[in-house]
């Protein structure tokens, strides 16, 4: 139950955080702002620091292992950001639009299975035969980690009280929400293991024995929250055009194809590969954000 509510938290926060790569780099070459990219870096730092004081203190669940850096982990950002870029939203971000309404975007996970299917007789890479650096650390970088923490909700207490528009108000701000997506997933850690919607796509195309029930709750429970928040803001829901519902339905074909040679999706990265420092995490992550701020900068008009 407690991860069933911090899936529906998490699904909360991506949706009034807007958490999404293509949305951060279209900020990034519209706006020259950074601030999206860096929540969601910011993300995965928590998640990252969390898992240090997780180990610290005894409590670390079962970690996904990482996989070996290869030319088709650079390959498969390419092909995951031309996809995240057609679908207009990356993974994460197409929750944050279910939420939102744009019932268009539900096509998307049925082309990310299918984009999954047509890879799952590929050979899946080579696991890391080693641990994290994370998980390995030293008792003294919990100590930083904690002061680091405490420094960082003492900053946002005092913003909270500075602006003067309520704490809820500022804590429900894009880039704060998008820091406690990144919290709410280390609680997904410790209580149902580093569960992504788009893991569970990849393992029922490659037709990998798993709990159906619980990966259709925790499902639920996701796009429930994507509605709740959605909803407290003032859902308005738009009436899927087969060309959007086309485009998203294409855009995720590409972006299962993309996380099967990776592999992992968009949100695997961020919340389960970039926090552990693997290196094929980083590698494909950059290369699809370079894939899509590309795209952007061509799309632009003259």
């Amino acid at each position: 139950m407690i991860g069933l509510a911090a899936v529906c938290l998490l699904g909360f926060a991506t949706q009034r955080g807007g958490t999404c790569a293509v949305a951060s780099i279209v900020e990034l070459v519209s706006e020259r702002r950074p601030g999206r990219l860096l929540a969601l870096i910011e993300a995965s730092v928590l998640v990252g620091g969390g898992l240090v004081l997780l180990s610290a203190l005894g409590l670390l669940p079962i970690i996904p292992r990482g996989y070996a850096t290869s030319a088709a982990t650079v390959a498969g950002g390419v092909v995951l950001g031309i996809g995240a870029f057609c679908n207009r939203s990356c993974a994460i971000g197409t929750i944050a639009r279910i939420g939102s309404g744009q019932w268009a975007y539900l096509a998307t996970p049925i082309g990310f299975f299918l984009g999954s299917l047509a890879m799952s007789r590929m050979a899946a890479p080579e696991h890391l035969a080693g641990k994290s650096l994370v998980l390995d650390a030293p008792g003294w970088v919990a100590i930083v980690c904690i002061l680091i923490l405490a420094l960082r909700l003492a900053t946002h207490g005092w913003r909270a009280w500075r602006t003067g528009h309520g704490p809820l108000r500022y804590f429900w701000s894009p880039h704060v929400a998008t820091s406690i997506s990144g919290v709410a997933f280390l609680v997904v850690l410790l209580t149902v293991g580093g569960w992504t919607y788009t893991e569970t796509l990849g393992e029922l195309a490659r037709g990998r024995p798993f709990d159906t029930m619980r990966a259709s709750l925790l499902l639920v429970a996701l796009m429930a929250g994507a509605v709740l928040g959605g909803w407290t803001v003032g859902l308005r829901p738009k009436v899927p055009t087969a060309a959007r519902t086309g485009r998203c339905l294409v855009g995720g074909g590409l972006m299962g194809i993309g996380a099967a040679l990776i592999p992992g999706g968009s949100d695997g990265l961020v919340f389960v590969g970039m926090p552990l420092l693997w290196p094929y995490a980083w590698l494909s992550f950059a290369s699809m954000c370079v894939t899509i701020y590309v795209a952007v900068l061509l799309a632009r008009p003259r």
